[in-house]
């Protein structure tokens, strides 16, 4: 139990927790979650003891929150209501959506102080662990069973963008020598040879969509060498990883790729407010373009998460393909 207790501690410190003097008995008393955005999950602290449960966080270009704050009310089979800026980015939303299977909140909510974020269960069990969400904290529906059950209103929760560490790192002990054993003189110190510079990435080729381009999305990508630069490099980061798979899966893998630009385009319009005629406001385009970056910037390695996820699975032919899921999300 002490040991458990030291890692309860340390934790505590490397994730900023405020311990007083005496405190740390305190703490054990009660639940505590940490969310470290770096790990995609969940710490539930309790008794001295660590629990992770994976979770999906906010997609790229949704503002995530960092801090303090506490669980604030506790829903069984919750009903969802989309935010305005949902039903802005998607009008077919509805008004609410009952407890049921098409429930992307699940069985279980915790809703947490800050407006609209709550830890919840859902209807797409494939998008835990990636960013994927609408700014709030997807979990399994097991696992949000479990959280649901340890905590009460009121529980700690603290979102941190740092990794978490759990243990404190083991220093190395010398090996003990005999007393009459001497010790070599040690080796004359050997040069390591010194590598050469690695050449300067080359940049991505131009995108021949911006010649003859009229969406305002693509327009700004276009006109920005910052946000041109990042949209080349996912676009050549896909003809790459596309390249990469074997023959067989290329059709299917282009095809699934193809269909999550559309996507992102989509949502990122909305997200980032670009329409008609933004370019000609300055504090609107300056908004828009910060707000596209950090949705690019996200993109790379949301890439990277799709062509692991390819390059992991059998391809299914384009004839089989399933149509399209109709389920909605959070």
């Amino acid at each position: 139990m002490r040991a458990r207790t030291r890692a309860f501690v340390l934790a505590c410190a490397v994730l900023g927790c405020v311990l007083a003097p005496g405190a740390a008995r305190a703490q054990d008393d009660g639940p505590r979650i940490v969310i470290s955005l770096a790990d995609r999950k969940l710490y539930l602290m309790e008794g001295g003891a660590v629990r992770a449960f994976p979770v999906a966080i906010g997609r790229p270009g949704v503002d995530i929150p960092r801090g303090d704050s506490t669980v604030v009310r506790k829903r069984r089979n919750p009903t969802w209501h989309p935010t305005a800026s949902q039903r802005r980015a998607k009008p077919s939303l509805p008004l609410s959506v009952p407890p049921g299977p098409d429930n992307p909140l699940g069985q279980h909510a915790l809703d947490l102080g800050w407006t609209a974020i709550a830890i919840h269960g859902t209807n797409e069990p494939t998008s835990i662990g990636r960013r994927a969400s609408s700014g709030c904290f997807r979990m399994l529906p097991d696992d949000i069973a479990t959280v649901f059950a340890a905590t009460s209103v009121g529980t700690p929760v603290r979102v941190v963008d740092a990794p978490f560490l759990a243990s404190p790192p083991q220093t190395p002990q010398p090996s003990p020598q005999p007393v009459a054993q001497r010790a070599a003189p040690p080796p004359p110190p050997i040069s390591a040879p010194v590598a050469a510079a690695s050449p300067p990435a080359a940049p991505p080729p131009p995108d021949p969509r911006c010649a003859t381009a009229t969406a305002p999305l693509r327009r700004m990508i276009c006109g920005d060498a910052d946000l041109a630069l990042l949209d080349g490099r996912a676009r050549q980061r896909r003809q790459d990883g596309v390249a990469a798979l074997p023959a067989t899966a290329r059709e299917t893998a282009a095809y699934t790729l193809a269909q999550d630009d559309r996507r992102f385009d989509e949502r990122v319009a909305a997200l980032c407010w670009i329409r008609a005629g933004s370019e000609a406001d300055p504090a609107a385009a300056a908004s828009a373009r910060a707000c596209l970056r950090t949705a690019l910037t996200g993109r790379l390695q949301d890439l990277e998460d799709r062509l692991a996820e390819l390059r992991g699975r059998t391809p299914t032919p384009v004839a089989e393909r399933p149509p399209p899921r109709t389920g909605r999300r959070e």
